[in-house]
């Protein structure tokens, strides 16, 4: 689902057609910014790609005619819709019929033409300014505008130097972002019923960088891979130690959007999640795996959910509760 970020832009993952009539879908980050007057895709989300990390394209808001519905004009892409930007329509791929219709309307508002009562010279000067600075400290990119359909697309034709690590590393992006990621579940037989399947961005506990990794979760056990084609977890972590899993309260500090976190006797797992929703399931099924491992009896006295329990009266006036499992912990019996 687009959500707001830290910055106000709109952002999510979509899968877009980039070549056209191409037929083939790609999975990029968005970023709808209307204060600089772009929608620009990335081949990730730029926080976990290295510094300085150009965008894959963008294109003005100002270009953008019509966004809508294209199930008809596409029906083997599932939850296709179409963005008219003069000659050229683009293609795209929500995740399923809300993520489309949200994506549609933010889209259609954010490039809804106005008309301002009067021009404002203060206004455009400022705009001038801040288009004439540029970043203290960065390197800079240059791009090449070129007219497609009519449409000016705007690429960039000139990367940062990276190191042999970091191009590595951009390879293996580019290998996860072309594999519509989050959305596929590992080849591999799993020994217990899969719970939850899908792709986060974990912090390392050394070095502390933050790299994509795909997690499983089963009844017993939540796992993480570098892919969802390998068939060893990195890493498991078995739900018995888990203390607490939630929404982190670290993350203005830690500067990451949609971060919880998992708490066992050892080590705290800082994971950040695609969207609050993902973020929110993963920490429903976590705390929904931990109850129904100790079973209905021993869950009820050893779990305690907190910030989770919202009491509602029911047709017959009697106080029910609705489950939002936002924080979990486990009492050592």
């Amino acid at each position: 689902m687009p959500y707001v970020d830290r910055q106000n832009r709109i952002c999510g993952f979509l899968d877009i057609e980039e070549n056209e009539n191409s037929g083939k879908f790609l999975r990029r980050y968005f970023i709808l910014d209307t204060r600089e007057d772009s929608l620009v895709w990335y081949m990730d989300n730029p926080q976990n790609l290295p510094s300085g990390s150009p965008p894959v394209g963008v294109i003005k808001l100002t270009y953008i005619s019509k966004v809508s519905d294209a199930t008809k004009l596409r029906p083997k892409a599932e939850f296709c819709f179409v963005m008219n930007a003069g000659m050229r329509k683009y293609f795209l791929q929500a995740n399923d019929q809300q993520d489309l219709v949200e994506w549609v309307n933010v889209l259609n508002k954010a490039t809804k033409i106005t008309v301002p009562k009067q021009s404002d010279p203060l206004c455009q000067m400022d705009n001038a300014n801040r288009q004439a600075e540029s970043p203290g400290g960065k390197k800079q990119v240059s791009y090449r505008t070129e007219i497609v359909g009519g449409v000016p697309i705007i690429t960039p034709t000139q990367k940062e130097e990276i190191s042999e690590c970091s191009e590595g590393s951009d390879r293996n992006y580019l290998k996860r972002s072309q594999s519509h990621l989050p959305y596929f579940t590992a080849k591999h037989p799993p020994d217990n019923a899969i719970i939850k399947a899908g792709y986060c961005v974990k912090q390392g506990a050394v070095m502390k960088n933050w790299k994509r990794r795909y997690f499983q979760l089963d009844e017993n056990t939540i796992g993480y891979f570098k892919s969802e084609l390998e068939k060893e977890p990195l890493r498991v972590i078995p739900l018995k130690e888990v203390h607490k899993v939630q929404e982190c309260k670290q993350s203005d500090i830690m500067m990451r959007d949609n971060l919880f976190e998992i708490v066992t006797t050892s080590r705290t797992f800082y994971v950040q999640a695609d969207s609050p929703e993902d973020m929110h399931s993963w920490i429903k099924a976590i705390s929904g795996a931990i109850v129904a491992q100790r079973g209905p009896g021993r869950s009820a006295a050893s779990v305690t959910l907190i910030l989770a329990l919202h009491c509602v009266p029911d047709a017959a006036g009697q106080k029910a509760v609705e489950s939002l499992y936002t924080e979990v912990y486990i009492k050592n019996w």
